[in-house]
């Protein structure tokens, strides 16, 4: 991005009544000790927010040419000398060069933006390292969790948030406001203790999709080998019927949808076990337990993960009939039905059932994409808070009752026919419909005018434990309509 299109500050901050660093640009200048590309970057974000840049490097000469115009290029000593606030943009194995510094970044804050090498590490965090080798500066932990490329080219790609933790509260308020005049949001995560999590922040790859995935390679694993087991293996060893060609097609095909109904309900499933904690404990205001918590923070992951398995599921059906066994399979058919004389094998039942199979699969598919694009943050957060609920509760619900239509009009009446049980062993499909039609069950029952009226008491604030009644004057007690529970 050229330097002219951040001639503008993003936001416009509010001053700190006793800031320790001028937000003006005629106050103290913001210091940077480095020239890397993250201080080329980050000087380029503060002078196109109208602020001064100081940038301390042991050979100035040279790396003049690489920051921005605005920003004046000079000597570390010189740097920590005329600046308040200094970002510290150094490997920290390059902290104790800054040594001689000590007298001169005397009550200054110091910016820590440096990351962990590796996860787990022993040891203090680098930020703590920094405030030991300057005792009497203001350390402060942010901005690690940034990008030279976010600096550059602005907030609006990838996250704005960026914690910030210090010992010094004054220094964190200090820093927090000028990321705020930067146009991030930052997010107080507290003592300069908590810079071992910051730091070990970024080198965590999908850090909240490491369970919902293991719970989509579970599910797989579990159906698959199920399948292959009932209509593949003891075919094979009680007929010795060679079925091995489904493998790669068939009978992932034959996976993905239960995957995916699995993951559907396993969305919902939670939000019935906390309202029915609420209703036995009688309030609100008692914790949830731990695994539930974190159960319920990924919902989200849980959704897409179903999305996705349905999305391959219908472009592996898409596929099916172009494979080469299908056409064989087409020709046998037909060469049968020419050679019993059979002219029309149009069976009535069968096309209605065919029929109403695909119009379900078609519409869960759908509103699954509705579903998984409300949940981006660029969607989600042009709707309102009911808008938001309405989407991913009642239509999460549609959803989930339409992909379990979809699979009972499948299955149809085979669940009922003893042919179906080849080795004693349910089809697939049976198994896969316990959880959704069961967590269906549990919403209807919340639905239900009694439960749904005391588990709104309780969500308004009623404690069985007080004796608070809430309500207009003059209403009689327990006369309030069922209210809306959708968003458990």
């Amino acid at each position: 991005m050229p330097y002219g299109d951040m001639k503008k500050p993003l936001l416009q901050c509010s001053r700190d009544p006793e800031p320790l660093v001028s937000d003006s640009v005629g106050g103290p200048a913001v210091g940077i000790l480095g020239g890397g590309d993250f201080a080329r970057s980050l000087a380029a974000r503060l002078t196109g927010s109208g602020r001064a840049v100081l940038v301390g490097s042991r050979d100035p000469k040279r790396c003049a040419a690489l920051f921005p115009p605005a920003a004046e290029v000079t000597t570390q000593e010189d740097a920590a000398t005329r600046s308040s606030l200094l970002f510290v943009a150094l490997f920290p194995e390059h902290y104790s060069t800054l040594a001689g510094l000590r007298g001169a970044l005397e009550g200054k804050v110091l910016v820590d933006v440096s990351n962990a090498a590796e996860l787990n590490r022993g040891g203090p965090s680098n930020a703590e390292q920094l405030a030991s080798l300057f005792p009497d500066s203001h350390v402060v932990k942010g901005f690690n969790v940034i990008s030279a490329w976010a600096l550059l080219a602005g907030p609006r790609d990838g996250s704005r948030q960026i914690p910030i933790c210090s010992d010094s509260s004054q220094a964190k308020r200090t820093v927090m406001e000028l990321s705020r005049s930067l146009g991030f949001v930052p997010v107080d995560v507290g003592a300069l203790s908590e810079a071992r999590a910051v730091e070990d922040g970024p080198l965590r790859l999908f850090p909240s999709w490491g369970g919902p995935l293991r719970c989509l390679l579970g599910l797989f694993l579990l159906f698959y080998v199920y399948n292959f087991v009932r209509t593949v293996l003891l075919p094979y060893l009680v007929k010795e019927e060679n079925l091995f060609y489904r493998l790669p097609v068939e009978m992932v095909n034959a996976t993905l949808p239960a995957v995916a109904l699995e993951m559907l309900a396993l969305v919902y499933l939670p939000g019935l076990l906390a309202a029915t904690l609420q209703l036995r404990r009688g309030t609100k205001y008692s914790r949830f337990p731990d695994w539930l918590d974190r159960w319920l923070c990924l919902r989200k992951q849980l959704g897409l993960l179903s999305f996705l398995c349905a999305s391959l599921h219908a472009i592996y059906s898409l596929c099916l009939p172009m494979r080469r066994s299908a056409r064989y399979h087409l020709l046998n058919a037909a060469f049968k039905q020419v050679k019993d004389g059979i002219e029309n094998s149009w069976v009535e039942e069968e096309v209605w059932r065919m029929e109403l199979y695909l119009s379900f699969g078609i519409l869960a598919l759908g509103v699954l994409s509705l579903l998984a694009v409300t949940s981006l943050p660029s969607v989600g957060n042009s709707l309102n808070w009911r808008e938001f609920s309405f989407v991913q509760s009642r239509l999460g619900y549609t959803a989930l009752t339409i992909a379990t239509l979809h699979t009972l009009t499948f299955g149809w009446d085979r669940a009922f026919d003893p042919r179906s049980y080849q080795f004693y062993l349910p089809p697939s499909f049976v198994l896969e419909l316990a959880l959704p039609c069961a967590v269906l069950l549990g919403r209807l029952g919340l639905a239900l005018p009694c439960v749904a009226r005391r588990l709104a008491r309780i969500r308004r604030g009623w404690d069985s434990g007080c004796q608070v009644r809430f309500g207009p004057a003059g209403e009689e007690p327990g006369g309030d309509a069922p209210e809306d529970i959708s968003d458990v």
